[in-house]
């Protein structure tokens, strides 16, 4: 992810959530010529692909208490100014919250959330970047 703040309302960032890393990692650096770093994520491995010099996606397992029918898939981030205040009006609009929000440490607070016609996307607040 930049260090730039983004734009309230923006696409912010695209995460592959899968149960084989390497594979995924092997397909996407051949099909998309992109480099995958293992970023240092407390508690977890997190890849972060790259194309050239700029961060382009991430890869990370799939959490152990997923139901086993849900695929591996890309989770697209939107940024927002104050996800906890969204995650509120998701539900007063007819949405749902499937999970959180909650903090990803030196990254930021996300929410996943359901639209009322189901599709589904991350909500995102970047934590300011240190000075």
């Amino acid at each position: 992810m930049s260090n730039d703040k983004p734009v309230h309302g923006t696409f912010c960032w695209n995460e592959l959530v899968t149960r084989d890393t390497a594979k995924a990692e092997k397909f996407y650096t051949e099909l998309l010529s992109w480099k995958a770093e293992t970023s240092d994520m407390p508690g977890m491995k997190y890849t972060v692909f790259k194309a050239g010099n700029t961060q382009a996606a991430g890869a990370m397992d799939m959490p152990a208490d997923v139901p086993k029918e849900l695929p591996a898939h890309w989770m697209a981030y939107i940024a927002v100014d104050d996800v906890d205040a969204l995650a509120k009006k998701t539900t007063e609009l007819g949405g749902k919250v499937l999970h959180g929000p909650q903090d990803v440490p030196e990254v930021g607070r996300f929410c996943i959330i359901q639209d009322p016609t189901g599709a589904v996307v991350s909500l995102m607040t970047m934590t300011p970047p240190k000075t």
